[in-house]
């Protein structure tokens, strides 16, 4: 709790000091204050944009790296030429233009890597069909086999699967096995959500079209790839139920999660009702399907060691618990104890 407490004052100081500089050189309070020579206060600006504020956000996020450090030194570059009017920043514009040109560079790396992946996207797509794993977990494998590892790779390929599951899968028909998403209200659930964000694009697009045409245009574009996202993910769920082989067990729920749970790092599975209806603790990850009411785990897996969940984006988290809830709760009891029996 207090490393969370710190975590958040490393925020608030970031802000002040962008909202400090932003506001000494946009408005009238900030613009009273300045010396009639400036350069040694730009300056100062400069150094919280470049040095002060990348280091702050390191230090929110508690990453700290020397390419995230230059990214975030060149946005600061970047920043300080919409901030400061260009009569103050005048001496120090060439600091300016460095900023873009490593902000190019990084964009013309990426573009290298994104030509890549569409390079190796033949081999990715026939190691999918040939692997007999649920596409879900078959299409990063194979990325990753394949692809260059970098982020922008790891999104565009969340893209990819938001967009195959969105638009090209409703010929494909549902595997049997366990389901997490039939006993539960979740479907009906995105539904209310696609719903809802058909009325407020209705609703709000054509008012917000007087007001900004831009405006109007980025919230249709946002808004119908939400739709495509929730679409997207209900058929990931309906056709990829749990997955057993002789040595692992592979659970998704949908787009958001998924994880590979070797039997050999399951150290104890617990079903008893009363310790499964307490608070799951923070080091618990949880496969249990959105509902209106109150959900429950039947099951919950102590680990051994770790074990790594992949979210949206390639965002990836370790833990020690899996809680599971399944529509065959006992069935799915069965394959597990099968499975830790044998390792």
């Amino acid at each position: 709790m207090m490393a969370l407490k710190k975590q958040h004052i490393w925020l608030a100081f970031l802000f002040i000091v962008f909202i400090s500089n932003y506001s000494l050189y946009n408005t009238g309070l900030g613009t009273t204050v300045l010396p009639v020579e400036t350069a040694g206060v730009v300056l100062g600006s400069l150094i919280d944009l470049i040095v002060v504020m990348p280091l702050l956000f390191m230090l929110y996020k508690r990453k700290f790296s020397i390419k995230q450090a230059i990214i975030l030194a060149a946005a600061g570059c970047i920043a300080a030429r919409f901030i400061i009017p260009i009569q103050h920043l005048q001496p120090f514009v060439a600091v300016t233009w460095a900023g873009f040109a490593i902000e190019g560079a990084i964009i013309v790396i990426e573009v290298v890597f994104v030509v890549t992946l569409f390079y190796y996207m033949p081999k990715i797509l026939a190691a999918v069909r040939a692997s007999t794993l649920p596409d879900i977990f078959a299409f990063p494998q194979a990325v990753a086999k394949y692809a260059p590892k970098y982020p922008i790779i790891q999104m565009l390929c969340a893209d990819l699967l938001v967009l195959y599951y969105g638009l090209a899968s409703w010929k494909r028909k549902e595997r049997a096995g366990i389901t997490l998403h039939k006993n539960s209200s979740y479907l009906a659930f995105q539904m209310m959500m696609i719903h809802a964000i058909i009325i407020e694009t209705i609703g709000i697009h054509w008012w917000l079209h007087e007001k900004s045409m831009l405006l109007s245009i980025l919230l249709l574009i946002i808004n119908i790839y939400s739709v495509i996202f929730f679409i997207a993910d209900m058929q990931a769920v309906r056709l990829n139920p749990v997955y057993a082989t002789n040595d692992a067990l592979y659970v998704s729920l949908g787009l958001m999660k998924r994880a590979t749970i070797r039997f050999a790092m399951i150290e104890k599975i617990e079903t008893e009702p009363e310790l499964l209806k307490g608070k799951l603790s923070k080091d618990t990850i949880d496969f249990i399907a959105r509902d209106f009411g109150e959900a429950y785990p039947q099951i919950l897996l102590k680990l051994k060691e770790p074990l790594e969940v992949s979210f949206m984006f390639g965002i990836k988290k370790r833990y020690h618990s899996v809680a599971i809830k399944a529509d065959q709760a006992q069935e799915l009891r069965e394959i597990i104890l099968h499975g830790m029996a044998n390792h």
